[in-house]
């Protein structure tokens, strides 16, 4: 029996449901520059573990939000590339990115104000 997830009615509870996660949001960073071995995102999502990034990209897998490629060689090589779905998330990425700039920034120059007063 497969199990089904059941869909929020919001659709921000929606969002985080699928890409709530650092890891998750990580992943996707990754995979918008293009298709990634299983080796790649371990080395570029830094911190993640092996068994961590299984079972996001499976989930992430499930939920349509990537596809996973076996090739049949010796030995096999499996290669991660985001769907249209988990490309249509670029945006939320890129606001999330120009949010975190802003702050960085903003907090830097407090923390340099904070210092000139003391």
């Amino acid at each position: 029996m497969e199990h089904i997830k059941k869909i929020p009615d919001c659709p921000v509870e929606m969002t985080i449901q699928l890409i709530g996660d650092k890891w998750k949001v990580l992943i996707i960073r990754d995979l918008l520059t293009g298709t990634k071995r299983f080796n790649e995102l371990m080395r570029s999502v830094n911190g993640i573990t092996q068994k961590v990034l299984t079972s996001h990209l499976r989930a992430m897998e499930a939920d349509g939000l990537l596809t996973r490629t076996v090739y049949p060689e010796v030995p096999p090589r499996v290669e991660y590339t985001l769907t249209e779905t988990g490309c249509s998330l670029k945006p939320i990425l890129d606001s999330m990115y120009l949010w975190g700039t802003k702050y960085k920034l903003d907090s830097a120059r407090k923390q340099s104000e904070h210092e000139e007063v003391s």
